[in-house]
């Protein structure tokens, strides 16, 4: 009896070992492995689920060369990975040119449609007939006022007026009186709402100043020129990362004190956030708004599932500054914020 008692012991004392081995595996290795495992699967272009491999467009209004939506598309492509989509993706700055290349996408009977909706008038009759023809559409981005009214599933992106008063509240926490808010693309309802919003919120001053972003140049030398005439200006605030650089620069030639904010956030913006050129950024998480829409369309194909509740899933505003941006630089870098 006694030997029994000590080959349970025994036994239980070398089941014991065996478990607290695995488990010390589980918890010092396997979350590395289980990461190092996604990231090989994503490399190597197998899905993760065993739906059947339907087809999504993405139709942005992003002009060429903009960084940003190379974040929304690398997001997308990541969820489309994993959801085993074949993903479309393209683009055009103006909306009659958008809405033909909705066109398209609907002759090839996708199966699922993501679009932004920065100039609706123009989407409007666009997205009316991807709905006739049985194709689910989530909107990004921009839109969000006129995604519901228009038949889409959801829509995922920050409010842009929110985003535009939390630029007029940083704003007056940093002490501002004049600020001048550049607008890039005329006609974006979106870009409309963030100056607004940030005028609405703003103790001091606040002036709009369109330029034609198509031409960097063009832009640098427009704000140039108002630093030059209107001393008293104190800040600048671009509305997409790219054209950060170029106020950056405009002041410097100018000899302005401004300080340079911008909407958006990319790799050189982290750095220049980091080196102090900047004073602040608003983060919208575009890699987010192209992976949940590719993922949410995924879940309403294989579940029936929508997420918001008739209300925009919101992915921002969260203000950047040059405390958060170290933490956020390695992401920048790798095109995922």
């Amino acid at each position: 009896m006694a030997r029994a008692r000590t080959g349970v012991r025994a036994l239980g004392a070398v089941l014991a070992a065996v478990l607290g081995a695995s488990l010390a595996g589980c918890s010092s290795t396997g979350g590395k492995r289980a990461e190092d495992a996604r990231k090989a699967q994503a490399a190597a272009g197998k899905a993760a689920v065993t739906t059947p491999r339907w087809t999504f467009a993405m139709v942005t209004h992003s002009g060429d060369g903009d960084t940003f939506w190379d974040i929304v598309q690398n997001g997308a492509e990541q969820a489309a990975v994993k959801d085993n989509i074949n993903f479309l993706y393209s683009h055009n700055d103006e909306g009659q040119q958008q809405a033909q290349l909705v066109q398209t996408a609907i002759d090839k009977k996708v199966d699922g449609l993501i679009v932004t909706l920065a100039k609706p008038d123009a989407m409007k009759d666009a997205i009316a007939r991807a709905e006739k023809a049985g194709i689910p559409v989530i909107t990004v981005n921009s839109g969000s006022e006129e995604s519901e009214a228009y038949g889409a599933l959801t829509h995922i992106g920050q409010d842009e007026t929110i985003a535009g008063e939390a630029v007029g509240d940083e704003l007056d926490k940093r002490g501002r009186k004049k600020a001048l808010c550049v607008l890039h693309e005329q006609g974006n309802v979106g870009h409309e709402q963030r100056c607004a919003g940030a005028k609405k919120t703003f103790g001091g001053q606040l002036q709009n100043l369109y330029v034609d972003g198509t031409n960097m140049p063009d832009v640098q030398a427009s704000i140039e020129a108002k630093l030059q005439s209107d001393r008293s200006i104190d800040s600048v605030v671009t509305l997409g990362a790219p054209f950060a650089d170029a106020a950056v620069q405009a002041r410097k030639t100018a000899e302005s004190k401004a300080e340079v904010d911008t909407f958006d956030l990319n790799a050189k913006v982290a750095a220049g956030l980091k080196a102090g050129t900047l004073g602040f950024a608003v983060d919208q998480q575009p890699y987010l708004q192209g992976y949940q829409a590719v993922d949410l369309l995924w879940l309403y194909k294989y579940n029936a599932d929508v997420l918001g509740g008739g209300r925009p899933v919101l992915t921002g505003p969260q203000i950047i500054t040059k405390t958060d941006a170290a933490a956020l630089e390695e992401y920048t870098e790798r095109g995922t914020r």
